[in-house]
């Protein structure tokens, strides 16, 4: 079923009935593709904007050609419940659009090692009630934690990894990928664009490689962000791990489409666009550092934030420090808070209660220590805790990471955290203090805090 690969190229800007005058991000660009076809990436967005259902659908059929479904399995690439994300409308809308004309629209959830989902869990997440009403679909998981799940699809090489990553890393690489991906005539990778901690700006390829890949790669992504620390590569477009993801796709021979959301904090659709993989993502991208970066006047001493119950662990409530710690002063304190986070993580927290959280210096000092433990696992432990320095066996983190969560103080003072009993802290005595150097901010985990101090905007 594999067809041609797809080599993109942006083509001369076309008039289109989805431009709105006032949004210089709406309309259609052209991307050429193997075979010399031509498809359109098609979509509109903008910071006051709603885009529609009904505007959703007409990018939907717009976006994606008939040629290349009609008649043909297609495979839908998805977020977990962890993103802000209108899902059960769009994939209401993608079968609306497809699923009378395709062979099969089957769907899976893009995990990367994220805990399965199950069925039910996957069902609820897409909306859906009566399974048998989706007659030509199937619901996965990527189910990375079985054997057989993986097959190669191709290398790159350690002079290459070397070249990409700026001489940070240099090795030889295995592409694994969910084998399935392989089965279908087209993929769409359908999700929402953040700031994010490893690669800059998440969605587009990034549901791919690391989404439903494995092995190697996973390891080696997750890595090279920690190496550039958070810090220096979240809301960033262009960086060196976007571009290990770009070269790692080009191995896949399967088409694949986009389409790429921007979701305000209301949970509201601001930007939607589909086409050609990278193009979307790009546009997307643009928005998302409109709408998801917010730059205050200077940092705080004291930065509360409060974890949304879409994060039920530490492995994914730790994006409460990735999206805030550049707003906290040096030596300041940053609290996660969340008494629903019970647990460290389901699928790690073995190594890291066994390692504890520790800056990146700490790692690289010492990596002797840690060869038995998963570099994405000493890459999350280095995000959670931040930058700073360890010098003569001691760490000296730039910001002090304390939890008020359902996690035991044992188990904080374990993995090297602080603790607060979180049925003692008021959130009330927090807000409304900036003026005090304190800052609560709702929902933490997907807008970016900047801090502008002297000099330009914090880093």
């Amino acid at each position: 079923m594999a067809g041609p690969s797809w080599t993109e190229s942006s083509g001369a800007n076309k008039c289109s009935n989805l431009r709105k005058a006032s949004d210089p991000k709406a309309g259609r660009e052209g991307q050429s593709l193997g075979g010399g076809r031509l498809v359109e990436v098609v979509g509109f967005g903008g910071k006051e904007l709603v885009v529609k259902e009904e505007q959703v659908a007409e990018i939907l059929q717009e976006g994606i050609p008939e040629e290349l479904y009609k008649g043909k399995s297609v495979l839908v690439l998805t977020p977990d419940g962890t993103r802000t994300c209108p899902l059960p409308m769009l994939v209401r809308n993608l079968k609306e659009s497809l699923g009378e004309e395709c062979e099969a629209l089957d769907f899976m959830v893009a995990l990367g090692t994220h805990p399965p989902l199950g069925r039910e869990r996957i069902l609820r997440l897409y909306g859906i009630e009566r399974e048998d009403s989706w007659p030509k679909s199937r619901f996965m998981d990527h189910r990375w934690d079985l054997p057989g799940t993986l097959v190669e699809v191709g290398r790159i090489a350690a002079e290459e990894v070397e070249s990409i990553s700026q001489g940070l890393m240099r090795e030889e690489v295995r592409l694994q990928v969910n084998r399935h991906l392989l089965e279908y005539d087209l993929v769409i990778v359908l999700g929402p664009v953040f700031p994010h901690e490893v690669v800059g700006f998440s969605g587009g390829a990034k549901y791919i490689f690391p989404g439903v890949s494995g092995g190697g790669f996973v390891h080696l992504f997750h890595w090279l962000g920690a190496l550039i620390t958070c810090r220096k590569i979240i809301g960033i477009k262009d960086t060196p791990v976007r571009k290990m993801i770009h070269r790692a796709v080009k191995e896949l021979r399967v088409p694949i489409l986009c389409i790429a959301l921007v979701v305000k904090e209301d949970g509201s659709l601001c930007g939607l666009y589909a086409g050609g993989l990278e193009e979307a993502w790009s546009r997307a991208t643009d928005l998302s550092s409109e709408i998801h970066i917010v730059v205050k006047g200077g940092s705080y001493q004291t930065v509360l934030g409060i974890a949304p119950q879409r994060y039920d662990e530490l492995w994914t409530a730790g994006k409460v420090m990735y999206k805030l710690e550049q707003v906290v002063s040096p030596g300041g304190t940053l609290i996660i808070y969340g008494p629903h986070v019970k647990e460290v993580s389901k699928t790690w927290g073995h190594y890291i209660e066994a390692v504890g959280y520790h800056v990146r210096d700490y790692f690289l000092a010492q990596m002797e220590r840690f060869q038995g433990i998963p570099r994405a696992v000493l890459a999350h432990l280095t995000h959670v805790k931040g930058t700073g320095i360890y010098s003569e066996g001691v760490e000296s983190p730039d910001v002090n990471v304390v939890l008020a969560t359902g996690i035991p103080k044992e188990v904080c003072e374990r993995i090297n955290l602080g603790y607060t009993d979180p049925s003692s802290l008021r959130l009330e005595d927090y807000r409304g203090r900036e003026g005090e150097g304190i800052l609560v901010v709702e929902n933490a985990g997907e807008i970016l805090y900047k801090a502008l101090e002297r000099g330009g905007v914090t880093q």
